[in-house]
């Protein structure tokens, strides 16, 4: 899908992937909203403001650069990409500041560079929930968290979000909130028609304990 659109949004091209087409005469617009869901369901529906906010985000995939530049968009104080190759994490922080003219600091680190710091949101995007892992994230990364979030969906209470709720942290939420919105943005962008997602999302939630 990515190859075969002709017009590509700024998100898509950050992302490396398209998740929705729109067919206009010979264009093929194409665009990737699976930032702007998480970004919604973290704001309007959990009610987290981002604004300068420390963001640390885990994983330097493509869940990561998907969301990257909606999460920018918010306007936090800083954000954080954290990953087992060093060397990726740097290499899109460095992409993010280019598409984003520099407004947020982005820093790509390692894991042993998280030591003595905090923040106040924290996202997982690695794999590691999908094979019921625990990333290597030191507990200090929660000392002053308001949010964690699990971007994978449908498995409880993940090794990560245990791992947030035994060091304090109260509110915790996984990725059906990101599936449903990023799908009603898709709706919206295809028919201008928003739908009401808080009945969808409540239907999908599993128990988070």
């Amino acid at each position: 899908a990515f190859a075969y659109a002709t017009d590509l949004a700024p998100s898509a091209q950050m992302a490396g992937a398209v998740n929705a087409l729109k067919f206009d005469g010979d264009r093929i617009l194409a665009d990737n909203f699976d930032g702007i869901g998480l970004t919604r369901d973290v704001t309007h529906n959990l009610g987290v403001p981002l604004a300068n906010k420390r963001v640390l985000i885990l994983g330097a995939g493509g869940a990561t650069r998907g969301a990257l530049l909606p999460i920018l968009a918010q306007g936090p104080a800083e954000v954080v990409i954290v990953n087992r190759t060093v060397a990726k994490a740097e290499e899109l922080a460095q992409l993010a500041c280019k598409h984003q003219s520099g407004a947020v600091p982005v820093h790509g680190v390692g894991y042993a560079d998280l030591r003595a710091r905090s923040f106040d949101v924290v996202f997982n995007a690695t794999s590691a929930s999908l094979r019921g892992e625990l990333p290597p994230v030191p507990v200090c990364v929660f000392a002053d968290c308001s949010l964690a979030y699990e971007l994978a969906y449908g498995k409880g209470l993940t090794p990560f979000l245990r791992l947030a709720a035994n060091s304090g942290v109260r509110l915790l939420a996984d990725g059906v909130g990101m599936l449903t919105e990023q799908a009603a943005e898709a709706f919206y962008w295809w028919r201008g028609v928003r739908p009401d997602t808080s009945r969808l999302i409540a239907q999908l939630t599993v128990p988070l304990d």
